[in-house]
């Protein structure tokens, strides 16, 4: 069983992808809170039709402790990667999204005693790397642009707060599914996430509110909601099979995925440049796969 880890995560990163890159679709002529949240609200069902099969599992402190931890973080997180893509450019945000899985080789050490290999944390900084390298623009701003950026972009400062963030929930998650079972907190966590985030959705997306129902809006959220609930519910179930870090470094590979769909649905220029960066994460893979 636990060796389906790694097709589970790949579905995951796969998963996410392609809800990301049709929610950047609807970004371009809809409110970004209520793409947010709509994509929660259209997650849910997949989740509640696996409700015949779930079973109430003997429930510990440490399940609502992790819980009640991470649905606030969660959320914050959500509205800081909100912020940072309006605030900066992605060439200068989204880098910093590979700082997650360099968090993850203490924070879950520290919280629930996982220990990593030294050929899965030679992986894992792979990965961070190349995710890295692999969202930098080739405008010729060179290696450590998004870091020079850190002063005055405030984007930036947002993303190494979500990446930060991102590392205690994905550990608190894992704490949380071990405590349960990973249907059975999914169908506790993200509907409880979609209820956090509806007043601050409702109000920031109050000027398209009225017109929802004709400006497209529920049918642009729909499949990128459906895919999302494919990947929480293949994050839940692999990051119950493996460590933390392992994990969330190979569903990074979402973002080299991501990378495709740019170039494939919006003709977005310089994939060579991107390159090294995918095959770097290519072989933090491979390590992580092989060696932990």
């Amino acid at each position: 069983m636990e060796s389906l880890w790694l097709p589970l995560t790949l579905l995951c990163a796969f998963a996410l992808a392609t809800s990301d890159a049709l929610a950047k679709r609807a970004l371009a002529s809809h409110n970004e809170y209520l793409v947010l949240w709509l994509r929660l609200l259209f997650a849910l069902p997949l989740l509640f039709a696996a409700l015949p099969f779930v079973t109430v599992p003997p429930l510990s402190r440490d399940f609502f402790t992790a819980s009640l931890m991470a649905l606030p973080l969660e959320a914050l997180a959500a509205l800081l990667y909100v912020r940072a893509l309006r605030l900066s450019p992605l060439s200068l945000t989204l880098p910093f999204l590979a700082l997650t899985p360099v968090f993850l080789l203490v924070i879950p050490y520290l919280l629930l005693g996982e220990r990593i290999t030294p050929v899965g944390g030679a992986g894992i900084i792979l990965v961070a790397a190349g995710s890295y390298v692999l969202n930098l623009n080739e405008g010729g701003k060179g290696l450590l642009a998004p870091l020079r950026a850190i002063r005055h972009e405030p984007g930036s400062l947002c993303m190494i707060g979500v990446a930060l963030i991102y590392s205690v929930t994905s550990t608190l998650g894992k704490k949380a599914v071990t405590a349960s079972a990973p249907l059975f907190f999914s169908l506790c966590y993200l509907p409880a996430l979609t209820l956090l985030l509806t007043p601050v959705a409702l109000w920031g997306g109050r000027r398209e509110l009225k017109s929802m129902a004709k400006s497209g809006i529920l049918r642009a959220a729909a499949l990128p909601g459906l895919l999302y609930g494919v990947m929480f519910l293949s994050h839940m179930t692999a990051v119950s099979l493996t460590n933390v870090a392992y994990m969330i470094a190979v569903k990074r590979t979402s973002l080299l995925m991501g990378v495709l769909y740019g170039h494939l649905l919006f003709r977005e220029p310089g994939i060579r440049h991107r390159l090294p960066g995918a095959l770097l994460m290519v072989a933090g893979v491979a390590l992580i796969a092989t060696g932990w």
